[in-house]
């Protein structure tokens, strides 16, 4: 099953389980019916705004969207990583690597975005918790609370996940950006 697929049966699961139509849901989350139905047949991917919406009017987070498969042991290898892909700025990818098993119960959640040139989050997110992040290459520019700052490799950031965010590559190459929230959000 691809990634798209995992998505939308993950959405519609969890929205059949509230006892949610398709249109209380589109309605709850700010987007169209039609779009919801996309997404949930495999037929469309979501930016990451909707994405957030979507998971917040049903109650979860985006990272348990994804269904990543549970990986025992301390140790996530190189290659064996699970990765979810999510559709950015201009049609352009937005990739999230796991570093943690995105399971009930932990509190803390990291990742590598990998973020192509012209990605973002196409808008503003907020949401409870606190993010931290380093950009290991490329660009990155993050919009908190309406200021924009233009970071670079090595450079690192911390904010508070309730003012409204949003980031964007705007270079020419892929950014990579280690990051990390609490609690879980992706």
């Amino acid at each position: 099953m691809n990634e798209k697929n995992i998505l939308g049966v993950q959405i519609r699961m969890l929205r059949k389980a509230r006892g949610m139509t398709l249109r209380e849901l589109a309605d709850k989350a700010g987007c169209s019916e039609s779009m919801l139905s996309k997404v949930e047949n495999g037929k469309g991917n979501p930016s990451i705004n909707v994405l957030h919406n979507i998971s917040r009017a049903l109650d979860t987070n985006m990272g348990s969207l994804f269904l990543p498969e549970p990986r025992g042991g301390v140790v996530q290898r190189k290659g064996e990583r699970h990765l979810a892909q999510l559709v950015g700025g201009e049609g352009r990818g937005i990739i999230l690597e796991y570093l943690s098993p995105h399971q009930p119960g932990h509190v803390l959640q990291a990742h590598i975005h990998i973020v192509e040139p012209g990605g973002s989050t196409n808008g503003t997110i907020s949401h409870e918790g606190e993010e931290v992040g380093y950009v290991l290459e490329g660009e990155l520019e993050l919009t908190v609370e309406g200021q924009a700052h233009l970071l670079k490799e090595g450079d690192s950031f911390f904010f508070d996940s309730a003012l409204p965010h949003a980031f964007r590559n705007p270079g020419a190459a892929t950014a990579r950006v280690i990051w990390a929230n609490t609690p879980p959000t992706f």
